[in-house]
């Protein structure tokens, strides 16, 4: 199985960093509110970035490390990524 980090881009225009097995399930989520509060309160939010990692551990490690980018530098990871396919 998969593991992915993601951004998700806010109604406010903050970015949030997360991590999960299914990013379209949890950008969902994050969307009808069983998200992270932080993004209840910015609905709705929008997949900009996702990551491919090997396992969670993986996963967990690359997602501190997204969270210690500075704005500036977590928007170029974003615009150069190819955007995620939306289903």
């Amino acid at each position: 199985m998969s593991w992915w980090v993601y951004f998700l881009r806010c109604r406010d225009d903050t970015l949030y960093c997360g991590m999960t097995d299914d990013p379209e399930r949890r950008c969902a989520a994050h969307n009808a509110g069983h998200g992270a509060k932080y993004t209840r309160g910015r609905r709705p939010v929008t997949l900009v970035y996702r990551e491919e990692c090997p396992d969670k551990s993986a996963a967990l490690k690359r997602e501190a490390a997204l969270k210690k980018l500075s704005r500036r530098e977590k928007l170029a990871l974003i615009e150069g990524a190819r955007p995620p396919k939306q289903k």
